[in-house]
């Protein structure tokens, strides 16, 4: 049953992509943008923390 479900949720993220290239790219340049501001905030901590 999982695997037949992640087969439709792939099969419907391919699709949404397809048919609305541009709202896609919006969501992954966000998620990027988000992940790259945690490690980026990640490092800040540990400088911080090294200068005491």
């Amino acid at each position: 049953m999982k695997k037949v479900l992640g087969w439709i949720l792939l099969f419907l993220l391919v699709f949404w992509i397809g048919t609305n290239p541009g709202p896609a790219a919006d969501v992954a340049r966000g998620i990027g943008e988000g992940i790259g501001e945690i490690f980026s905030n990640i490092g800040t901590f540990f400088v911080e923390l090294s200068n005491g």
